[in-house]
């Protein structure tokens, strides 16, 4: 479930900082622009993150209107020095709670110290969430599937997973296509949509449960589709906060959010890995696709958007390929957490009729995926593995 939070603050490298130190723990966290909340079309914000450390009577000031307007909202205060008086201020204001913001010259003792604490009152956050919204309807569920490479299958997971939830489920369930000009997913379920993602971004101040109904198209599964944008541009860098803030109202709609997020790191596809409770990371096992994949692992731990979340999907393995999964996991310091099996004859089939795989036959792949999907509507408890050290097969 993604936490939506705003940052009040007039400096502008401390908006960057804190958003990915929000974004950086194990929560999906959406930082919204605190102009575009439409009470209308969306809920308010989950958190707040308050800066005191340059105007404390402003932050204070916002500290009381936030609390009166969002009894339930968790209010972080930062200032630069734990002063006991402005503690108890900003505590008396409704702060839930309050942070000293190291410095430039914080040790790194102190800076993990900080984030550790930090990222705890953002998992309490996240089970207060959770914890109001018990008994109405279940959290919904974001997931995002990224290529390590252009080809790799990314479309057909996940647009195969989606019609398998929509029809195990029968629970609200949309994909998402996120590739500007080329996204295939409204083509390989044979539907013609009327509208494309770009109508919802550029619609948000009306985008509510009625205005949905008539952008997304039907599929016979039950799923419903937002398709690609049809420019060559767009969605792009200047799109990805109306992206975010999209994914967080389809979020309020849907029980599940399945993204085609491509397989370029663009601030559009940032924004979704940012959205997600999981990203699937989709590789082959040939090497072109696992150095992509390592780096991409990499990339997305630079940026702060929670490596944690990432589960690696090896597609198309065949047993006489050089490249076995244990070599694979051993290359990328992760496990595989899926494995599709090569079938080119049954998978070029279902994408030309534009009829999915689960709706067509009973083959190896369709029981592929199948389990995958119920594996994501029923987790089974597992223990998370350490990191593990990673041998580069001679990569570079």
């Amino acid at each position: 479930m993604q936490l939506a939070a705003i940052l009040l603050s007039h400096d502008e490298e401390f908006r960057r900082q804190a958003a990915q130190l929000l974004q950086g723990g194990g929560v999906p966290v959406g930082i919204l622009d605190p102009r575009r909340i439409a009470p209308e079309s969306s809920a308010g914000p989950d958190l707040a993150l308050i800066d005191l450390r340059h105007d404390s009577a402003a932050g204070l000031n916002h500290i009381e209107r936030l609390r009166a307007a969002h009894p339930t909202l968790a209010i972080f205060a930062v200032a630069s020095v734990a002063d006991p008086d402005l503690i108890l201020q900003a505590m008396r204001a409704g702060a839930n709670e309050f942070f000293t913001w190291p410095g430039a010259d914080a040790s790194p003792q102190t800076v993990l110290s900080f984030d550790e604490s930090f990222h705890g009152a953002v998992r309490r956050a996240a089970s207060r969430r959770e914890a109001t919204h018990a008994g109405t309807r279940p959290p919904s569920v974001s997931l995002v599937f990224f290529g390590a490479k252009g080809g790799a299958g990314t479309t057909t997971l996940s647009v195969n997973c989606a019609v398998e939830l929509a029809r195990l489920t029968k629970r609200p369930a949309v994909i998402v296509d996120l590739k500007a000009s080329l996204g295939e997913v409204a083509l390989f379920l044979g539907v013609r949509p009327r509208f494309t993602v770009l109508d919802g971004i550029e619609n948000l101040h009306r985008l509510d449960r009625d205005f949905l109904k008539e952008l997304v198209a039907k599929h016979k599964s039950g799923l419903d589709i937002l398709g690609g944008s049809e420019q060559f541009d767009r969605p792009g860098a200047q799109d990805a906060g109306a992206i975010e803030e999209l994914l967080r109202v389809l979020a309020k709609v849907y029980d599940f959010v399945v993204v085609d997020a491509g397989n370029f790191v663009n601030s559009c596809a940032l924004a979704a890995f940012h959205a997600a409770d999981t990203i699937f990371l989709v590789t082959n096992p040939d090497v072109p696709s696992i150095r992509n994949a390592q780096r991409m692992v990499d990339r997305v731990r630079q940026l702060g958007a929670g490596s944690e979340r990432v589960r690696v999907v090896l597609n198309r393995f065949a047993e006489h390929l050089m490249i076995g999964p244990k070599q694979i996991e051993t290359a990328l310091g992760y496990p595989i957490h899926q494995v599709f099996t090569s079938d080119y004859r049954t998978v070029s089939t279902a994408l030309n009729s534009g009829v999915p795989l689960a709706l067509t036959n009973h083959s190896d792949i369709s029981s592929q995926f199948d389990a995958f999907t119920r594996q994501i509507i029923s987790p089974s408890p597992v223990t998370p593995e350490p990191e593990r050290k990673r041998r580069f097969l001679g990569l570079r």
